[in-house]
């Protein structure tokens, strides 16, 4: 199957039909009598995972259970599914008082929380979930906020390569006293993709591809001049940002390192958009008002649903609408791009 790009290049993917199911790299799981997801509240002798999500495709994920319900919402409209009367979106994880997870049709949405090691756990839950539940090679998003460098407040950053700290495209776990480096590698043709569909004129921001540093912290890791301690001046704040900037990193987070890491790791497709909320090389501190603030963490959230509709096919937003016998009027263009290079026979 083959999709072509609007500058001419192509991209070429296998079907759906000729996809595994999702591959764990820990032999010790088959010879558990169950699998606890514990910051799920889930477990695949507690619950049926293959009955709830085996008909699972897209996982998204970012920082607050608030911007993941409300994305939940989003889907509901996008997708043209209306839930049944007297119903409503039901937070699945809430008894763990942990993570937040909702499911509209074949999409999880879920928050991993703020941080590394907050979306570390949440990943290898996720990605134990897709395996129990038998799900054929879903795709993976993060959807956030960053700081931009040297990029216009709004604008919607499509990761290309994650960078730690030190500027290296890997991440560093400590494993039994030994530090392990694993590379952070993104789908290329799946961040291109997302590029493609992107239409500043018709969106209202512009949306670029460029590289992305995860860092441990939000003050110091991230060289910010307010926070508690600081031990450096202003002028090496900004030696280094100029320096990263001219090695084509355009923005700052704190999720992209481990979730490249743990999805390349497992095989499975992955991307990274988020937001900029500011420029940091004109300043620390976020000043924009909340309201708009707010208006701009669901730019990537559009681009996100925009690919979803065009990957899954008429047939399958009917099969998976909560409603079989409605589905809301969706614009004949839409219809016409509903065809991508992940969809069967």
């Amino acid at each position: 199957m083959v999709w072509e790009l609007g500058n001419g290049d192509v991209i070429r993917c296998r079907k759906r039909s000729e996809r595994e199911g999702v591959t764990l790299w820990n032999p010790h799981i088959q010879d558990m009598d169950e699998d606890v997801l514990y910051h799920l509240s889930l477990g695949s002798g507690s619950h049926d995972l293959r009955e709830m999500f085996g008909d699972v495709k897209y996982v998204c994920m970012g920082g607050t259970p608030h911007r993941m319900k409300v994305f939940a919402e989003y889907m509901l409209k996008v997708l043209g599914y209306t839930l049944p009367t007297g119903t409503q979106l039901q937070d699945i994880s809430e008894k763990s008082h942990r993570y937040a997870m909702y499911k509209v049709g074949p999409v999880l949405s879920i928050s991993h929380g703020m941080g590394i090691p907050s979306a570390s756990i949440l990943l290898h839950e996720v990605i134990k979930l897709m395996y129990h539940a038998g799900v054929k090679d879903p795709i993976f998003f993060r959807i956030g906020t960053c700081g931009g460098i040297g990029l216009e407040p709004g604008t919607v950053v499509i990761t290309e390569q994650a960078f730690d700290g030190q500027v290296r495209p890997f991440l560093d776990t400590i494993i039994l006293g030994e530090v392990v480096s694993r590379p952070a590698t993104l789908d290329q043709y799946l961040a291109d993709t997302l590029l493609s569909i992107s239409n500043p004129g018709e969106d209202g921001f512009q949306t670029v591809k460029g590289k992305t540093i995860s860092t441990d912290d939000f003050y110091e890791g991230q060289g910010r001049l307010d926070g508690a301690i600081c031990d450096y001046s202003e002028e090496d704040k900004m030696r280094f940002l100029k320096k990263v900037s001219e090695m084509g990193i355009v923005n700052m987070e704190m999720e992209a390192l481990v979730f490249a890491a743990l999805t390349h790791k497992a095989g499975i497709r992955s991307a990274v958009l988020c937001v900029t909320l500011l420029d940091r090389l004109c300043g620390d501190q976020i000043t924009t008002p909340k309201e708009e603030l707010l208006a701009w963490q669901e730019r990537p959230q559009q681009i996100v649903a925009r690919f979803i509709l065009q990957d899954m096919s008429i047939k399958e937003r009917l099969a998976a609408s909560p409603s079989r016998n409605h589905l809301s009027k969706i614009s004949s263009s839409l219809f016409a791009k509903s065809q991508s290079c992940f969809e069967d026979n």
